[in-house]
């Protein structure tokens, strides 16, 4: 049985999630602060995390953080701050999947089971460098360069990133995009592509009026330009 922490210092909203996990055969662990979900995490070893960031003792940022540089447990958050900003740096610190309040409890179960059965990505044969004029994708070290210098891209950047350059010049979706670089068959993941694309350029210094890498496909989604 997948055991799960809802971290939520709204009471009646993280006994209403617990009950809809427990509905669905998950054992569920409440923290109503941050604290508390650290200690849950570090000694009951969970399968996921359901984290709000508003949160006293610590906050749902540092519990993010401080989760991320310990393990590689998945981590959803759960939060009523919708801006761009917010989701960029939740899933700048390691965050699996951003849910905006208020949401349906239903959403939450999907979110929970998609990230759940998510496969790891095979790895192929393909080059270990990748070359776009001054932008470099390594991939058996798993790294960025831009002009020689290394670009601090995370660990989902990167398999965004990787999948456009392994096949550059072809459009992808943004479902085709969750699927080949996370794993996941879930259209709710699809708006996250967006956020890892808008954090990506700006680590790499592409414009998107005016892209040199990554372009965007109206109507469709994002393409590597070929160099």
């Amino acid at each position: 049985m997948k055991r799960i922490v809802v971290a939520d210092d709204d009471e009646r909203l993280a006994d209403l999630v617990r009950r809809y996990l427990e509905n669905e055969g998950y054992a569920v662990l409440v923290a109503h602060d941050g604290r508390k979900a650290l200690e849950l995490v570090r000694g009951r070893k969970p399968d996921l995390l359901l984290l709000d960031l508003n949160m006293p003792e610590v906050d749902g940022w540092d519990v993010c953080r401080i989760v991320r540089a310990e393990s590689d447990l998945p981590i959803i958050m759960m939060t009523a701050r919708a801006t761009t900003d917010d989701t960029l740096l939740g899933l700048d610190l390691g965050a699996d999947d951003y849910i905006t309040k208020p949401f349906s409890p239903k959403e939450v179960v999907a979110r929970v089971r998609t990230v759940l059965r998510r496969g790891r990505v095979v790895e192929d044969d393909g080059p270990d460098l990748l070359t776009f004029g001054e932008l470099e994708v390594d991939v058996r070290r798993h790294e960025v360069r831009l002009g020689g210098k290394s670009a601090d891209v995370t660990a989902r950047e990167f398999a965004v990133l990787k999948v456009l350059a392994a096949d550059a010049g072809k459009a992808f979706s943004r479902a085709e995009l969750v699927a080949a670089a996370f794993g996941f068959d879930y259209d709710g993941m699809d708006r996250t592509v967006d956020v890892h694309i808008r954090s990506l350029r700006k680590k790499i210094g592409d414009d998107s009026a005016n892209p040199t890498y990554i372009e965007t496909v109206y109507g469709v989604g994002y393409r590597m330009i070929e160099p």
